[in-house]
């Protein structure tokens, strides 16, 4: 009796699709978070007759056969690529991507990182730098004495000085677009790595060829949707609980079977 695996298949991911739930409930205020959710597939079946074959008894074409499915497995837990509600922080150094594009940022291994989480801080020699440490690339540094920093929709930095009429203009900060944004490798600590599956970054300007704008004193909030996220929950408890009414019925009915035996 195959039910017994079956079922197991099926405890097994909705265990995994509650831990994808978990995840995304955590990360409910974690700044620029994109949401996960779990994909299934089924398994290979068991063809005990196959579709079209021609019936022994009648020799006539089977419309349907009989096939028997062994379950299911993990097909991939997708990233929903979907910008999160801006949330007002009033920070000078705060910046929330409107539209598409990634933050490059300089990894302590020397490759290149990408975020969508705008809250820069500022070194002590006034390099821009992510609540990480990881330096915008790229880099921007703040000259000492600036009274105030001012971040366009394009990414120009400029400072204003005592004595100055007009603001300095001290860099710019790029956005780096790809192909298959889904496809990004999630390291952790808000930054994503490129990989073939995402494409080769596209590095540009800000509101040029499709890429996003930055608006300052924003941050962009996680998209969770803790109410859809609850449901789903419910949905995976549900489906956890029959199937191990399924590996219980068919325990009792190998029971059964042994009995007569």
């Amino acid at each position: 009796m195959n039910a017994l695996q079956i079922a197991a298949t099926g405890m097994d991911a909705q265990q995994m699709r509650v831990e994808v739930i978990s995840n995304n409930l955590a990360n409910m205020n974690t700044t620029a978070y994109n949401a996960r959710r779990a994909e299934f597939a089924d398994l290979m079946y068991r063809q005990v007759q196959a579709p079209g074959s021609v019936s022994a008894a009648s020799g006539a074409v089977l419309p349907v056969g009989v096939q028997l499915g062994m379950g299911v497995r993990p097909a991939a837990v997708m990233m929903n690529v979907e910008q999160g509600p801006s949330k007002q922080t009033n920070g000078e150094l705060d910046v929330a991507i409107e539209g598409n594009g990634y933050i490059e940022v300089a990894l302590p291994s020397g490759i290149s990182g990408y975020t969508r989480d705008g809250a820069m801080k500022m070194t002590g020699d006034g390099l821009l730098v992510t609540a990480e440490g990881y330096p915008i690339v790229p880099n921007i540094t703040i000259p000492d004495g600036a009274k105030s920093v001012n971040i366009t929709p394009e990414g120009e930095v400029y400072a204003k000085f005592d004595g100055q009429v007009d603001p300095e203009l001290l860099g710019q900060i790029t956005l780096a677009t790809f192909t298959n944004e889904a496809g990004l490798e999630a390291t952790g600590n808000n930054n994503y790595l490129e990989t073939s599956a995402s494409g080769a970054p596209q590095v540009g300007a800000a509101g040029a060829e499709g890429r996003g704008t930055f608006r300052q004193g924003y941050l962009e909030a996680s998209s969770v949707d803790a109410v859809r996220q609850i449901t789903e929950l419910i949905e995976a408890q549900r489906g956890y609980e029959l199937n191990a009414k399924v590996i219980t019925a068919a325990d009792q009915m190998l029971g059964a079977t042994t009995q007569i035996r």
